[in-house]
C-alpha cells in the first residue's frame, strides 16, 4: 500500500465546486490584488480568530517579520523563541534586524518552556515568540504573565495550529498579534504561498497594512514598505476552505487518536502529548524514537514500505549551517530537549482525507519495525 503524506488533491476534489466558484468570482471581478475577495476573507478570518483585525500578507515569514517591524523591533533588540521549529521563525527576527535568543522547549509539548524564559531576559529583550508547534498550543497563560511582568511584546507563531486553543484562551487572545502561514501543507492551506496577521491592536493593523503595500494605504502616497500582499485568488481559495477547518481539525484529531491507540504499546517510541484541556489540531503527528540512532532506520523502513513519512524539524535552528552565531543569535542555558526532539522526530502521514485502512497500515508497519528492535 502507498500512503501519501499530503492530501491536497483529495481535499480539492471534496470541495471543488466551492473553490472553483470563488476562483471564478475573482477572475470575473477583474480585481486580483487587494480586491473584494481579500477584504471578505480578512473579515472571515478575524471573525474565526475572535480578533478585531486580520491582514493577509505574502507568507508566514513575512507575517512575523512585518509584525515585529510594526512593533518597532529591530537592530539592537532581542526576541526570545525556541530552536526546534521551522527556520522561518528565527529568520523573520533576523530580517527585522533583531537578535534571536533561544531557550529550550518543554519535553512533553515541544513548545517553548515558560520556565526557561526569564533567565534569557536582558535589557535588550523586546518580545517573546512562542510557536504553537505541531498543532499544540504553548502555555500562553504562563508566557503572558512573564511578558506582562517584564513589559515585553508577545507575538504568537501560529503557522501550525489554526483552530487550536487552550482551556480558557484562544490563539491571538493573550498576545499583541498572532501570525499564520497558508502554504498548502498547513491545516488551512492555499495552492501556493500566503500568510496573515490577526490582532486586536489597531496600531499593528494599520502599520502592517502599510508595510505590506509599499508603505501605502492611499494611491500614489508611499513611505517605507514592501510588497507582501495576499492576492485575491488565494483569498478566495482560503475563504472556501475556512468554512471546513473545524471539521477537518476534528478529523485530524480522530486519526491522531487512532494512531495513539494503535501505537501505545511500542517500546521504542514516544508518542505525541496533548496538554489536558487544550485542543491539539495535529498539523503534524510526530513520534520520537527513544534513541537518535533509531530515527533514520525507522524512517527508511517506512518509506521502503510505501509510507511517505517525513521529519519536522530534523536539524534544530542553532544547528543549521546558516545559523548566525554572535550578534544575530545566542542560546541561553541548555537546549537539550530541543536537540533531542530534532534528532528523534518522525512525522507520520496526517491529513483529514486519510482512510482508516491507510492509518492502520502505517500503524502495522511502525509496530513491525518496533517489534524487530532488540
Amino acid at each position: 500500500m502507498k500512503v501519501s503524506f499530503y492530501g491536497h488533491v483529495r481535499q480539492y476534489h471534496n470541495i471543488k465546486a466551492e473553490i472553483d466558484a470563488n476562483i471564478q468570482k475573482v477572475l470575473e471581478s477583474g480585481e486580483y490584488v487587494q480586491g473584494p475577495m481579500l477584504k471578505q476573507f480578512e473579515a472571515e478570518l478575524a471573525a474565526f480568530s475572535g480578533t478585531k483585525f486580520a491582514i493577509g500578507v505574502g507568507n508566514g515569514t513575512d507575517a512575523i517579520w512585518l509584525t515585529l517591524m510594526a512593533l518597532g523591533i529591530g537592530p539592537g533588540d532581542e526576541v526570545i523563541t525556541h530552536p526546534n521549529t521551522f527556520f522561518a521563525t528565527a529568520e523573520a527576527i533576523w530580517i527585522a534586524g533583531a537578535t534571536a535568543v533561544f531557550v529550550d522547549c518543554c519535553p512533553k509539548t515541544k513548545c517553548i518552556d515558560p520556565a526557561k524564559i526569564e533567565a534569557a531576559i536582558t535589557p535588550k529583550t523586546k518580545a517573546i515568540i512562542p510557536v504553537h508547534l505541531y498543532g499544540q498550543c504553548a502555555d500562553m497563560r504562563a508566557i503572558k504573565k512573564i511578558a506582562d511582568k517584564h513589559n515585553l511584546r508577545l507575538v504568537e507563531d501560529n503557522a501550525q495550529a489554526i483552530g487550536g486553543k487552550g482551556p480558557d484562551f484562544n490563539i491571538g487572545e493573550l498576545s499583541d498579534a498572532a501570525t499564520t502561514s497558508f502554504i498548502i501543507q498547513k491545516n488551512l492551506g492555499t495552492f501556493g504561498d500566503g500568510g496573515a496577521v490577526v490582532t486586536n491592536n489597531a496600531d499593528i493593523d494599520a502599520k502592517v497594512r502599510k508595510l505590506r503595500n509599499h508603505g501605502s494605504n492611499q494611491r500614489n502616497v508611499h513611505s517605507f514598505g514592501f510588497n507582501s500582499r495576499l492576492d485575491d485568488l488565494h483569498a478566495g481559495i482560503l475563504s472556501a476552505k475556512l468554512k471546513h477547518i473545524h471539521a477537518w481539525n476534528d478529523q485530524r484529531r480522530q486519526w491522531a487518536a487512532r494512531y495513539t491507540a494503535g501505537l501505545k504499546g511500542a517500546k521504542n517510541l514516544t508518542l505525541p502529548y496533548e496538554t489536558p484541556g487544550y485542543r491539539h489540531v495535529f498539523h503534524l503527528y510526530v513520534i520520537e524514537t527513544k534513541k537518535p540512532e533509531q530515527r533514520d532506520p525507522l524512517l527508511k523502513f517506512l518509506v521502503d514500505n510505501g509510507i511517505d513519512a517525513k521529519t519536522h524539524y530534523s536539524i534544530a535552528i542553532h544547528q543549521q549551517a546558516g545559523y548566525p552565531w554572535g550578534k544575530g543569535a545566542r542560546i541561553v542555558g541548555s537546549v537539550a530537549n530541543a536537540e533531542q526532539n530534532a534528532a528523534t522526530c518522525i512525522s507520520l502521514p496526517m491529513f483529514p482525507e486519510l482512510t482508516a485502512e491507510e492509518v492502520d497500515y502505517v500503524i502495522a508497519k511502525v509496530l513491525e519495525w518496533d517489534k524487530a528492535q532488540k
